[in-house]
């Protein structure tokens, strides 16, 4: 049996945060050590028979068990209030794992119009090939959800807030409408993190991440995860990753792990400061509409105050007066924000979604999940708001003049 830590049993989610995981080495370090080892020993032949087979619990091979894989795994399983948790190598990867972990050829997936726009072309055109039917509806519309169920659905799946536009979906709602069809809820929980939103509190039953974003939080590597029960780790998804190898690195592991140490630190001040841009940003003459859930404009305000402990997150996105031609000058006249496809750095991130992270959907997809060529998103990090106020008034000031 892998051990545990000795920690209370009531112990709250900041504490969680810096001391789940595993017991010490007999080194006694009081920081996690990395395991760079792609294979464990084992001290005989009979054990390590016993250990393939599963009928001993150890670390075997890093392709599917290693300690800095473990500790991040109950970590981030703390934090979202689940049981279980599976790492791997990405966000997408995480994708890939729940669709190949719970569904078949045949199976339907109902899943909202507005999600990342990787995972449209993953389950429309990559698993579409396979026989597995998805239909995409409105992220708001519960109505929508609910009439989209076939005898055939299994999996409902949702991202709250979505990326870029922060559309925020009613999650017990759709645990609601997914448990009356038999089927499960899976809700991608990366904009706003177990620092804000754990969505198994309102009856999700999988939290899917990509570690890449506010769980590392300085942009270092790559990583995914499912939040589960044990139960669906162990018999649905560990089975997959053994075999199909979408493996977290150990390295990698330890990085997130450590940035979950001051995840909710991080993600309240980053919070914070997209509020106050998001204000400003409302004010100025240059735009045309804000999208933050933290603002009492905001379609879904109430619901996402409910749901995301009080705070709207870290993530907005505007539209510019004009269109793609005036929105790349404000992202060009930038000194202070990175302009790359990221967001959950302590660095903040200025993109254009609609030829970036976004730009291989078709222009009837993007217009269906609301992303013009005049929008904006921005990844708010740990700057003063002041100064990134300032950085986006160099583009915008220049809009009508």
């Amino acid at each position: 049996m892998i051990p545990r830590k000795d920690l209370p049993a009531d112990a709250r989610p900041d504490t969680l945060a810096v001391r789940e995981g595993l017991p010490a080495s007999p080194w006694g370090e009081n920081s996690e050590a990395l395991f760079l080892t792609s294979c464990f020993v084992h001290p005989d032949a009979a054990t390590a028979a016993r250990r393939f087979a599963n009928e001993e619990d150890a670390f075997v091979y890093s392709r599917f068990s290693n300690p800095n894989v473990t500790i991040m795994e109950r970590r981030l399983a703390a934090l979202e209030g689940t049981t279980g948790c599976i790492g791997t190598a990405s966000g997408m990867g995480a994708i890939l794992l729940l669709v190949m972990g719970l569904l078949r050829a045949g199976d339907h997936v109902i899943c909202s119009q507005s999600v990342f726009g990787a995972t449209i072309r993953l389950l429309q055109s990559e698993f579409g090939k396979f026989g597995v039917e998805t239909s995409f509806v409105s992220q708001t519309d519960v109505d929508a959800w609910r009439a989209a169920v076939r005898p055939s659905t299994r999996l409902l799946l949702a991202e709250t807030p979505t990326n870029p536009m922060t559309e925020v979906c009613d999650i017990a709602a759709l645990a609601d409408v997914a448990h009356a069809a038999g089927a499960l809820l899976a809700v991608d929980n990366c904009m706003c993190s177990p620092a804000l939103q754990q969505p198994a509190r309102f009856g999700a039953d999988v939290i899917i991440h990509s570690g890449t974003k506010f769980l590392d939080g300085q942009g270092r590597v790559n990583a995914g995860a499912l939040c589960a029960s044990e139960e669906l780790v162990e018999e649905r998804f560990a089975p997959v990753l053994r075999c199909a190898g979408m493996t977290l690195s150990p390295f990698n592991a330890w990085i997130v792990a450590k940035g979950l140490e001051t995840l909710a630190v991080r993600v309240h001040a980053q919070s914070d400061r997209a509020l106050q841009v998001a204000h400003w940003l409302e004010q100025h003459p240059a735009v045309e509409r804000v999208f933050h859930p933290g603002l009492p404009s905001h379609p879904q305000h109430a619901l996402a105050m409910r749901q995301q402990g009080g705070r709207g997150g870290a993530v907005l996105a505007f539209n510019v007066r004009g269109g793609r031609e005036q929105a790349f000058g404000v992202v060009d006249a930038t000194r202070v924000c990175s302009i790359a496809a990221n967001f959950g750095d302590v660095r903040s991130i200025i993109t254009h979604p609609a030829s970036t992270t976004h730009g291989r959907l078709t222009e009837a997809q993007r217009q269906a999940a609301g992303i013009g060529q005049s929008m904006i998103r921005l990844g708010v990090g740990l700057e003063d708001a002041e100064d990134l106020k300032a950085d986006l008034a160099r583009g915008l000031d220049r809009i009508g003049t």
